[in-house]
């Protein structure tokens, strides 16, 4: 490893004590402290040091650092101007340092004298942003320079642009934030519930609830940017460790932010909780603003690249308009959804104890197929070099290059953000939790982490499959129950021995993509006797909601009869193997399904008593 120069240390210095500062900062916001010093640039009249108040002391703190960061900021221009002249990239944000922390310096005594003035306030926190990001982007480049101008280092623009992208909008949250607090100190909190703005995902609007509103809008799209980024990096070829960490890095810190930033609202703005918020905004603007300059200076060799995809595109010639429909209706695997959402108007049937409104049916059906085809999207994203692998999956669009990955990744992010503000604004705030829930299930449990790791993989990733029964009854009542519960057993439990037998057929696409399904691992007969045990498992969740969830004759006969057949058809497979079985109990398990359900709607609203 190179040894770290002295110049290097000195920016990196520089740069922790403004993180230091800054954060101080938030320290003299949240106390109260910020007139802590009376008179500038002494702390009281005729004299420079605190009188031992504590809020003077804190302010006094504050502007002690301010004199060390001026300090180092001109200790490192000068060894810029003596050792790196030549290099623009260190010499420039070197010498635009002085300036910039002058500026600063000033406005914290304007804000003195127009005590605490909000628009001086937020003046003082912009100019707070640009120094910062110029010191850490002079810490960063000192690092960088000498390997870029060698050659080592190029660029993926597509993710660099998304680093930039995230830098800004992360400044325009930070501003906004900034006013919002401001505001909340000297009128009192705008909202006084989170995650809802009083009671509702869209509030009425008017004075200090618009800034709050918007503040909250820009947090929850610039975490979704987080969210894709991480995805981004943990899927270049070969993947850049630099850039995961710092993704990795950035979406830990925003949910952090997110909590506290709660706590902010639970406890009526304690000091604490100011204090953390402002810290973790410093941690997270100097870690996307080093995202976004690590990502200029980083490049994946691999396929795909942002210009490769790009070119890719470009060389196949126009596509049909047709052609470009079919393949993101293909993403979103219509089958697979359809066979979903059979689970979720039989329990809206259930909770409702009638056919609910058509209305109701039409958009719980709509938002709840938004989220699986999101789901669906990524999860073909990130499984697209298996897919290209396994002969089910060749057809399939990344494949097939009928769109680029970077064009599904979108499509993905781009419907589960509408499926959740749709059922969020047209059903409720609950079956809008439990789809996004589902969403991040799919993606990050089952398709990122179980997925290639374990031969478990489809048991725990069914709950991703059985969120519709749940999203179903939370768009009836608006909560969950017992019912509810069961009914996800019964599609969780069904899930596998469901898809082992698929597996079954696709043996050899398994094993030669490197997914530990259950029949590559462990063998085709210990795969028909999971199946077999799973049935009677299956039967029994099933049999459990008819006293618990007060079924009657029609579900009983349905679910014995039903039932009855899977376990023997699953019997007959383990004791007599034979490829052709598997298959057909693949497709009873669906018919199976789609039944037990259908009995669950119809004994719903039928007026016959329950056997008992």
């Amino acid at each position: 490893m190179p040894t770290t120069t002295r110049f290097q240390k000195l920016t990196l210095a520089t740069a922790a004590v403004a993180v230091v500062l800054f954060t101080v900062g938030g320290l003299v916001r949240g106390t109260g402290s910020g007139l802590g010093c009376s008179t500038w640039p002494l702390c009281t009249p005729g004299h420079l040091f605190p009188s031992g108040n504590i809020h003077s002391l804190i302010e006094f703190s504050h502007r002690i650092l301010v004199i060390c960061t001026t300090i180092l900021v001109g200790v490192t221009a000068y060894a810029a101007w003596r050792t790196h002249r030549d290099e623009r990239s260190i010499i420039k944000p070197a010498l635009i340092a002085i300036p910039l922390v002058l500026i600063q310096a000033v406005l914290g005594g304007f804000l003195i004298f127009h005590e605490l003035d909000p628009w001086w306030v937020s003046g003082h926190f912009a100019v707070a942003l640009v120094f910062m990001a110029d010191v850490i982007f002079l810490a960063v480049a000192s690092f960088t320079t000498s390997n870029a101008e060698r050659g080592h280092l190029t660029v993926d623009r597509g993710f660099a642009r998304l680093a930039t992208f995230i830098a800004g909008s992360t400044g325009l949250l930070l501003l906004a934030g900034t006013w919002v607090r401001v505001r909340d100190t000297t009128d009192g909190l705008a909202f006084t519930d989170w995650p809802l703005a009083n009671g509702k995902l869209v509030p009425a609007l008017g004075g200090v609830a618009t800034p709050t509103f918007v503040h909250r809008v820009l947090a929850a799209l610039v975490f979704v940017l987080v969210i894709y980024a991480v995805v981004r990096a943990r899927t270049m070829t070969p993947r850049q460790r630099g850039l995961v960490r710092l993704t990795t890095l950035t979406l830990a810190l925003f949910l952090a932010q997110i909590v506290v930033g709660a706590a902010q609202v639970w406890t009526r703005l304690k000091p604490w909780a100011i204090v953390l918020h402002v810290g973790l905004s410093v941690l997270i603007w100097a870690s996307v603003i080093t995202l976004a300059l690590v990502a200029s200076g980083v490049r994946s060799e691999g396929e795909p690249a942002a210009e490769a995809e790009q070119a890719v595109a470009s060389n196949a010639g126009p596509v049909p308009l047709r052609d470009t429909l079919t393949a993101y209706y293909r993403l979103i695997k219509p089958r697979i959804i359809i066979l979903l959402l059979i689970t979720t108007v039989p329990a809206m049937i259930l909770a409702e104890h009638r056919v609910p409104s058509l209305w109701l049916m039409l958009a719980t059906l709509a938002g709840g197929t938004g989220a699986a085809g999101s789901a669906n999207a990524i999860n073909m994203y990130l499984d697209r070099d298996i897919d290209e692998i396994m002969v089910r999956t060749r057809q399939r669009p990344l494949p097939s290059h009928a769109v680029t990955p970077e064009q599904a990744l979108r499509f993905g992010f781009f419907l589960g953000a509408l499926s959740f503000f749709f059922l969020a604004i047209t059903v409720n705030t609950t079956a809008a939790s439990l789809a996004l829930s589902a969403i991040a299930f799919y993606v990050f449990v089952y398709t990122m982490w179980l997925k290639r790791s374990t031969t478990q993989n489809i048991v725990i990733g069914g709950a991703a499959g059985a969120a519709p029964a749940l999203i179903g009854w939370a768009a009836v009542t608006g909560g969950l129950a017992l019912p509810a519960w069961i009914l996800f057993a019964i599609v969780f439990v069904w899930t596998p021995p469901h898809f082992w037998a698929l597996a079954m057929r696709y043996e050899g696409d398994y094993a030669a993509a490197g997914i530990p399904m259950l029949p590559v691992v462990r063998g085709q007969d210990e795969t028909r006797k999971q199946i077999f045990l799973y049935s009677l498992l299956l039967f029994a969740v099933t049999i459990a909601l008819w006293p618990l969830g007060h079924m009657g004759t029609v579900y009983l006969v349905v679910a014995v009869g039903f039932g009855g057949v899977f376990c023997y058809k699953a019997l007959v497979l383990w004791r007599t193997p034979s490829p052709q079985r598997a298959w057909k109990l693949f497709g009873f398990s669906i018919v199976y399904l789609a039944a037990l359900f259908a009995a669950v709607a119809v004994d719903a609203v039928l007026p016959l008593a329950p056997l008992r």
